[in-house]
């Protein structure tokens, strides 16, 4: 696939999720842009997984991704109980902020295509504080609703006339996984999609606490913060994840002995 070797997945539930070290996911991302390839990144967790589980159209946006990187402390462990114990969590908002860096340090521009002008002002105004080097080409708040052929014609040509190599796609899932595979091979850049990363970025949504991001509580901060929004994606996501994952631990160890 690339310097770093063949790509290896591991298909939890019915997606295929990448093994991927933080600096390969970072080089691979970074080597794309630097090439101007049309490509897409989908960040898995547990929502996306279980939501792909019982969408096959999302599946196959998930499954034909160029990298689907294990977002959420339960699918790593998935992956880590399959072989990959050293499997980390590729956290979304955590590889933006490391893609940025690179992103100003290797003079590649990106662009911010969603959530609120207030937002993305919020972003921008965070982004030039932490990397005064960093190109930001552009950004743009689509409407809250399906856009015309006309208009996603006309955002792609924005896009692409400003000259950036990553596109980071902040509309959530299932919106941002199936708009980044509608585009590749039309937008001329990476496209990552990175969900809330733009809220926390930008201050206008606080993060989980450091520790209850490391002992996979983070969904329990958000379901708190948003509970009416989001009961439903963490309560019932969860526990259809953890109804497989009990399997499929009872199944392996039934393998070993």
């Amino acid at each position: 696939m690339d310097a770093e070797g063949a790509r290896k997945t591991v298909r939890v539930l019915s997606s295929n999720i990448d093994v991927v070290t933080w600096d390969v996911a970072l080089d691979r991302l970074c080597d794309w842009a630097a090439q101007g390839q049309s490509r897409y990144a989908c960040m898995c967790n547990v929502h996306v997984v279980v939501s792909a589980h019982g969408d096959p159209d999302l599946l196959a946006v998930v499954n034909s991704a160029d990298m689907a990187a294990p977002d959420g402390m339960p699918v790593s462990i998935w992956l880590r109980t399959n072989g990959y114990p050293s499997q980390r969590r590729i956290a979304g908002p955590d590889l933006m902020w490391k893609h940025l860096e690179r992103a100003a340090q290797e003079d590649q521009p990106v662009y911010f295509y969603g959530s609120t002008d207030e937002t993305l002002r919020k972003l921008i105004e965070s982004c030039h504080a932490a990397f005064p080097a960093l190109r930001i080409a552009g950004s743009y708040s689509p409407p809250f609703r399906a856009l015309t052929p006309s208009e996603e014609k006309e955002a792609v040509r924005r896009i692409n006339e400003s000259g950036a190599r990553i596109v980071y796609v902040g509309l959530g899932c299932p919106k941002q996984e199936l708009w980044m595979a509608r585009q590749r091979g039309h937008i001329h850049a990476v496209m990552i999609g990175v969900g809330a990363a733009f809220d926390f970025h930008a201050g206008t949504l606080r993060r989980a606490p450091r520790w209850m991001q490391e002992i996979g509580l983070e969904w329990l901060h958000r379901l708190l913060s948003e509970p009416g929004r989001l009961w439903k994606r963490y309560l019932v996501c969860n526990a259809v994840f953890l109804s497989h994952l009990v399997v499929h631990l009872l199944s392996s160890r039934r393998e070993r002995s």
